[in-house]
Formats: C-alpha cells, sequence, structure tokens
C-alpha cells in the first residue's frame, strides 16, 4: 500500500499486555516496516502492555513525563525507560535529564491542577474502562462537559448512557469524531432524562444516523433512525460523491496567502483558522521587517 509505517492505536486503553505481544509478533513478521503502538493508561493496563509489545519487537511507543502521565494519559516514560536499562531494549535516555523535564512539567501540573485546567477524575485508573471503552480524550471531554454543567456527580450515570447509545447507532468507533459524538449525546441523554431520551439530538448526531459519517458496523434499527431524523433522506452511497470539485477554487483563494504547498490543505480544512493565521503571519513578517530597517537607520515614510 505504499505505507511508511503501521501505528497501533488503542484510544481507549483496553489493548491487555499478551494480547499486545500477539499483534505485534504478527504484524512483524508479515511486514519490514516500523511498527508503532500509542496506548493510554486508562485501565491501569499501560506499562505492563508495552513491555510486552516491546518484547515481540515494536519499534517505538508512546509516553509522557511522569507528572502529566497515568490516568487518561500515557505511561510515565521515565519508569519505562528504567524498566529498560540494561536490557537489549535500553533506549539510551538519562533519567537525570529526564528529571529536569519532569521538575518543569510538576510545577506546570499543579497550576493546572489550581485552576481546574487538569481535573483529579482524569489522573486516576479506572478499570471500568475495559467495561465502557470510553478512551481517555473522550473521558477528558465528558467530564469537562459535566463540570461545565455543574453535574460531575453525573459522571458514572453518563459512562452508562455512552454504551446503550453506541448501540442505538450502529456501535460507531469511539475515536474522533464519532467518539465525541457519542459522548456529546449520552450527556444530553443523562442531563435532559426528565424530558425522554433524545429528546435533544445534537446536529452532529442527526449526521451520524443519516449516514453522513459512513455506514456504521452494525446496522441501526429503522424505527430508531426515523425517531431521530424523521423523513430526512438516508446517505447510503459515498458522501464525497455530492461534493464538486473545490481545487481551482481553493487555489484562487489561496493564492494571495500562500508561501507554501500545505497553506492549500490548511485554508481546505479549516479555513476561517487558516486565514486568522494567515494574516498573522504576514503581519509578523511585517513587524520582523520593519525591526530590521530601523536597525539599519531605514526609516518608512
Amino acid at each position: 500500500m505504499g505505507a511508511n509505517s503501521i501505528c497501533i492505536k488503542d484510544m481507549s486503553g483496553l489493548l491487555k499486555p499478551y494480547e499486545a505481544y500477539q499483534l505485534v509478533k504478527t504484524i512483524k513478521n508479515s511486514v519490514s516496516i516500523p511498527v508503532h503502538l500509542h496506548t493510554h493508561y486508562t485501565a491501569g493496563l499501560g506499562s505492563m502492555t508495552l513491555l510486552k509489545a516491546i518484547e515481540a519487537g515494536v519499534d517505538g511507543v508512546d509516553t509522557a513525563i511522569s507528572p502529566l502521565a497515568m490516568g487518561t494519559s500515557h505511561t510515565p516514560t521515565e519508569s519505562l525507560v528504567a524498566t529498560l536499562q540494561g536490557t537489549p531494549y535500553d533506549t539510551g535516555l538519562d533519567l537525570a535529564k529526564l528529571d529536569v523535564i519532569a521538575q518543569h512539567f510538576n510545577k506546570i501540573r499543579e497550576e493546572y491542577l489550581a485552576n481546574g485546567l487538569i481535573d483529579t477524575k482524569v489522573l486516576k485508573v479506572d478499570v471500568n474502562a475495559l467495561r465502557y471503552q470510553v478512551p481517555g480524550g473522550m473521558l477528558s471531554n465528558l467530564i469537562s462537559q459535566l463540570k461545565m454543567a455543574g453535574k460531575s456527580d453525573k459522571l458514572n450515570a453518563v459512562l452508562e448512557e455512552v454504551a446503550h447509545v453506541r448501540a442505538d447507532a450502529g456501535y460507531p468507533p469511539l475515536v474522533t469524531p464519532t467518539s465525541q459524538i457519542v459522548g456529546t449525546q449520552a450527556v444530553n441523554n443523562v442531563l435532559f432524562a426528565g424530558e425522554g431520551r433524545y429528546s435533544r439530538v445534537t446536529k452532529e448526531f442527526k449526521a451520524l444516523i443519516r449516514g453522513e459519517y459512513g455506514k456504521c458496523p452494525a446496522p441501526i434499527a429503522d424505527d430508531f433512525r426515523r425517531k431521530i431524523i424523521g423523513d430526512e433522506d438516508i446517505i447510503n452511497y459515498r458522501p464525497a460523491d455530492k461534493i464538486a470539485p473545490e481545487i481551482d477554487d481553493l487555489r484562487q483563494r489561496v493564492a494571495p496567502y500562500s508561501e507554501q504547498d500545505e497553506d492549500l490543505l490548511s485554508l481546505a480544512l479549516f479555513e476561517q483558522v487558516a486565514i486568522k493565521f494567515f494574516d498573522w503571519r504576514k503581519q509578523q513578517k511585517y513587524n520582523l521587517d520593519d525591526k530590521a530597517d530601523a536597525k539599519n537607520g531605514i526609516h518608512s515614510i
């Protein structure tokens, strides 16, 4: 397929150690390109899963410096480095230098905890993740939504509801963006339970049920689909087939800003943000030019 590497992404932290070993071993025996593993610590399996994957020959793994590790984050970098010292898998990283980094982020962690940017709920291990199968990023987002609504005590109810919403929607994969769509709908179902389940449905959830995000793995019951989208048409084809070619128009629109090939892609994906960035980038260059002129004794009139 022309791939340069393969990444195993375990966004919910559900990959168990011996399953990781078998998976990595099988892939390594089949391909010659690097294999990478990304997992989370949500269910408490992270360190064991990474160690078995390393023993199976994985080429790279993701970790986080210890102050920002564990919970919905990753295995602590320092712990894994220490574990592998003196073995064939020794990373060669210096624990003393890693400690300097850790000390820096310890201060930032305390600031984030104090101002609420990090919630203590995301720092702990929750073995129920094996049951809810909720990714770390999704869990953090759910906690944030409930906190803003003043309903943090409803977290367990929302996690239970996630399973029901996912089943109703045909078991979409819990990865961005469908994870956030399912999660937000679960929050609505819990917070507005008195009005009835699915009394308040987001436009994104309607789009998911319509088929705008593609076909879900399991069929969606007709009565449920009609409850959510009414008589709207169902998309059972490739949604992008309905989009007219845009490349020529995009090239014209990006021309006043373009400095590199990536600018075209930025405009196509994030138009409003991209234009603000292009304007900011241009202003930064003007500022630098003015400073250079001033330094050289040149003054604009």
